[in-house]
């Protein structure tokens, strides 16, 4: 299985994103998503994953509201098994932030 990137995003500020979404007849293992502060200020992300696309729920959230200082940029390595159709959420306070999801697919 030969990683790669499963989506890239700079959502506008105070969006909510879909980042990724299965497709069908696939699965994905996400290994890592990374977050990239574009700007000297701070500022604070959110990071969902919707089960077959639900919406919006408090209960999936992996971060919420994390606070990223300027310049700077948040890894971290997780390990997600993912199901046709789930979708990979973000959000931005500010649109000073670049989401990268990365991963394999494999088909089911």
């Amino acid at each position: 299985m030969a990683q790669k990137v499963l989506g890239q995003s700079a959502p506008a500020a105070a969006t909510l994103t879909a980042l990724y979404t299965v497709p069908a007849s696939k699965y994905a293992v996400v290994s890592s998503i990374t977050v990239c502060n574009r700007s000297a200020a701070s500022t604070v992300f959110r990071v969902s994953v919707a089960v077959a696309g639900a919406a919006d729920d408090s209960k999936q959230y992996l971060y919420y509201d994390l606070n990223i200082p300027g310049n700077d940029t948040f890894i971290a390595t997780v390990g997600i098994t993912l199901a046709a159709t789930d979708v990979v959420r973000v959000y931005a306070t500010l649109a000073t932030l670049s989401f990268s999801l990365f991963g394999t697919e494999e088909t089911v």
